[in-house]
């Protein structure tokens, strides 16, 4: 077996510098608890006493008890011409509660002249003092060297001179960080193997690399195998510019490619769950085509590749989805198979013969030609496949609707839906108002059949999107609606198409409802209540 990796996780610090990223102290230590959770080794905090969030984010912290990670203090080498004893910022780091620390330092001469304006032999002294200081108060030190690839480029002789100075004052890792975003595998895998020769097994060799030429990942793994144990990345590759590396594709990669134990294979289950979880927490849409975890992962729609899955995934996945905590998806489209639609219906508890199949797909090719996309309308799938089947059994009969929609000179909008259905031989007319069209109408069927449906309480529309599919008819285009609906444990997704986008929507709705109603989803509502009700206090 290979030699186990740490796994340095600095979403909270060097992922916050991303555009957009904020967070509260409560939602930072959501974050931890859910690293911690994935089995990260080390967390890497922030500044433990930069302002007055990061001092109340270190006071929580350190009241907090995690399974499996260390919290490791963020901070720089001591600054030039102050002793490190009476450097405020590395009295902060020897003063948190944070048994780790880590100290970035210069190893590029462009920096020493242009940023911290200190000759060659001082820098080296920083290094060692800050080093050296913070292992004298106790403490376990990482030294992670910014610009190091850059630096071993421009002058590969003090580079290491550098490191040395690290590892001599005590540090336990010497981490090569490229700061920039600019170094290909290649080059990567060849300075870490120099300095894995240079420094020989005094020292633990890490790696920390940036997105910006899309090798972020790549160049980490490349680092592992020429003798890196320790990676640094985020959570989704947030960060700076392009982003860090993805801790979420390294991970498995490291474990499931290259065998280094890291995380553990029980906790890399949880992989999918914890890297939307952050996402929601950091209030970040989840990337659908995400490596590993994304719902397009493990996605198949060609029918040849549908049916080789089915026969035996190995065929097109390289690995069992459920091993990072994902799922298969099978997408249908005009490209499916027989194979897709049989599929497909199995998961709804539908078993479909070869010509009802067949049948069901051509009716899929005929609606996509005119707009429709099932990809992300498994409701109306389903519904589609019921109706196929004879199985279909609507919750009404439209008569007719009717959307008022007026604007005052004062400004106000008001809108007004009226519907006219039938339900179980007898008339509803029912008026509703609302934010909009859709939203009244709405109001106004629920208002119609929820005593006759009572599951339609639970379900709830999450998600709208509306799409004009041919843009040179401007106003008069075809236009698709995607309404998302749930009822608090399942999402499913309805569509519609016309070129009333009322109409469309109208369509959406029913669909999202009527899916919403089928026997499944029913049964398992139910159960919730019933479960509900069982816990519920007296009274």
């Amino acid at each position: 077996m290979a030699e186990p990796v740490l796994v340095y996780d600095t979403t909270l610090r060097d992922g916050m510098q991303g555009e957009g990223m904020s967070l509260s102290v409560d939602e930072r230590l959501r974050v931890a608890e859910a690293l911690d959770g994935l089995g990260v080794h080390l967390i890497e905090a922030g500044f433990p006493s930069s302002n007055p969030k990061e001092r109340a984010f270190f006071h929580e912290l350190g009241r907090s008890r995690f399974e499996h990670a260390q919290v490791s203090a963020f901070g720089m080498t001591r600054r030039r011409g102050v002793a490190a004893e009476e450097d405020p910022a590395l009295r902060g780091l020897a003063d948190s509660f944070a048994p780790v620390c880590t100290l970035v330092g210069k190893t590029w001469s462009l920096h020493l002249e242009k940023v911290l304006q200190v000759g060659a032999e001082e820098n080296l002294a920083m290094i060692a003092d800050s080093v050296g200081f913070l292992r004298a108060q106790g403490k376990r030190v990482v030294y992670d060297a910014e610009h190091f690839f850059d630096g071993f480029g421009d002058d590969a002789a003090y580079a290491l001179r550098c490191l040395r100075a690290a590892a001599d004052a005590g540090a336990e890792w010497i981490v090569l960080c490229d700061t920039n975003g600019a170094s290909l595998p290649g080059g990567v895998a060849a300075a870490t193997a120099r300095v894995r020769a240079e420094l020989g097994g005094s020292v633990g060799l890490g790696i920390h690399t940036h997105d910006d030429l899309g090798c972020g990942v790549a160049n980490s793994l490349a680092a592992v195998e020429a003798g890196a144990r320790h990676v640094q990345g985020t959570i989704n590759g947030y960060g700076e510019r392009c982003g860090n590396a993805n801790l979420v594709s390294i991970v498995p990669a490291l474990e499931l490619k290259l065998g280094h134990p890291c995380i553990g294979r029980e906790r890399l289950v949880r992989l999918t769950e914890t890297a939307h979880l952050v996402d929601e927490i950091c209030n970040v849409t989840p990337d659908p085509d995400q490596p590993w975890v994304g719902r397009n992962a493990f996605a198949h729609k060609g029918g040849m590749h549908v049916a080789g899955v089915v026969r035996d995934a190995r065929t097109f996945e390289h690995v069992d989805p459920a091993s990072v905590g994902n799922a298969r998806e099978l997408l249908l489209s005009e490209v499916s198979g027989r194979g897709t639609v049989q599929a497909r219906a199995a998961r709804s508890g539908i078993d479909l013969d070869d010509e009802t199949a067949a049948r069901v797909l051509e009716r899929v090719k005929t609606l996509e030609h005119g707009g429709y996309q099932f990809e992300a309308a498994d409701g109306s799938f389903d519904l589609l496949v019921r109706r196929e089947t004879g199985e279909y059994a609507p919750l009404f009969r439209l008569e007719s609707f009717r959307t008022i929609v007026e604007k005052r000179e004062d400004g106000k909008v008001e809108t007004e839906a009226t519907i006219k259905i039938w339900v179980d031989g007898e008339r509803y007319v029912r008026t509703a108002e609302g934010n909009g069209p859709v939203h009244a109408l709405d109001r106004a069927l629920r208002g119609a059949i929820g005593e006759t449906y009572p599951h339609l309480r639970e379900i709830e529309l999450v998600n709208f999107k509306v799409r004009i599919l041919d843009e040179a008819k401007g106003t008069g285009a075809v236009t698709r609606v995607l309404l998302d609906a749930s009822d608090g444990t399942e999402q499913w997704g309805a569509i519609g198409v016309s070129e009333n986008v009322i109409e469309a929507s109208w369509d959406a709705l029913v669909d999202s409802l009527e899916a919403g109603m089928l026997p499944g989803r029913v049964d398992r509502g139910r159960a919730r209540t019933e479960d509900a009700a069982a816990v519920a206090p007296p009274g």
